[in-house]
């Protein structure tokens, strides 16, 4: 009941400050798709292994978004946004098979390095992909209704804030499942999960699809929301970025992903218009803060609160 109240408000809280202040939509939209790709970063950080180009899963989805798109132009929206999902999902299924023999650094840079792959052919093939000008995607409609662009807007911000909650339900509940339990004890001790007769490989290879299917959603949303996918959606510096966001909400929590989302988001945007040539500096002193003083990040320390409160009672 408490957690359909709190989900209830946040809803009400977001559409609220949508309706008004309408420059606040876009930027809403863009936190709350960073987090889910983050939230897919996550995931991989419950098995203690990072991946520096799970970007490519988000470019994927924002590719198959615009190439249906054009294909089939009186496709829903809706159905765009599942078939981009369902192509990273396909994606992270082969992909997964592969790289989830490996581990640490070597995980993150197989990565990495089948993220650039992905980067230079899209850029090469100008036309098929557009090459680095990228393909527009024509505002579809929206569960049947043919929309003008503030109201396709909020609508997407709406379906969005419901994904997003979905999500962050979803994968707390994996989190405290035994799958979610064996992914986690890859991280403290693999050995033993093998000593109990558990594939580690299968489990990191369902926590992998897993988290490229978020990243995947995630890129189907920011294309429709953008109007355009170009070959930057997959650059490792936006793998990078998915990286930042994960590590500045923490992992003790799915909700991190998108409260690291959010403030990232707004760190940003500020940050850019007070120091225009300084902005990065700006966030990389703030990740370093972060991992010194807040190393659980953002969750870790509202989990700290909490004990110390509950200890207190």
């Amino acid at each position: 009941m408490r957690s359909l109240l709190l989900n209830t408000a946040a809803v009400v809280v977001i559409i609220g400050l949508a309706m008004a202040f309408p420059w606040l939509k876009l930027p809403l939209i863009l936190s709350l798709c960073y987090g889910l790709a983050a939230l897919g970063i996550v995931v991989l950080l419950k098995a203690g292994q990072i991946s520096f180009g799970h970007a490519m899963y988000a470019c994927i989805s924002g590719y198959v978004v615009a190439f249906v798109g054009h294909r089939f132009p009186g496709m829903d929206g809706v159905l765009l946004i599942a078939l981009g999902t369902l192509a990273s999902v396909v994606a992270g299924m082969l992909i997964g098979a592969f790289v989830v023999r490996y581990r640490e650094i070597f995980f993150g840079m197989l990565n990495l390095a089948i993220s650039m792959v992905l980067f230079t052919v899209l850029g090469k093939f100008y036309a098929v992909t557009g090459g680095t000008d990228g393909l527009r995607i024509n505002r579809p409609t929206l569960l049947g209704f043919e929309l003008t662009r503030d109201p396709f807007e909020i609508a997407l911000l709406v379906l969005v804030v419901a994904i997003s909650l979905a999500a962050i339900w979803g994968v707390q509940r994996y989190f405290l499942s035994s799958s979610g339990q064996a992914l986690a004890a890859i991280k403290t001790n693999e050995t033993r999960l093998e000593y109990l007769g558990v594939s580690a490989k299968k489990v990191l290879w369902k926590g992998y699809v897993l988290s490229a299917s978020l990243c995947g959603l995630s890129g189907s949303l920011f294309g429709l929301s953008q109007g355009l996918v170009t070959p930057e959606m997959g650059y490792w510096l936006r793998s990078g970025e998915f990286v930042f966001i994960a590590i500045l909400g923490g992992a003790g929590h799915a909700v991190g992903a998108f409260v690291g989302a959010i403030l990232y988001e707004f760190l940003k945007m500020y940050a850019a218009a007070l120091v225009s040539g300084s902005w990065q500096l700006v966030l990389g002193a703030i990740l370093i803060v972060i991992i010194y003083f807040l190393p659980k990040g953002i969750t870790g320390l509202m989990n700290r609160r909490k004990r110390l409160i509950g200890g207190a009672a």
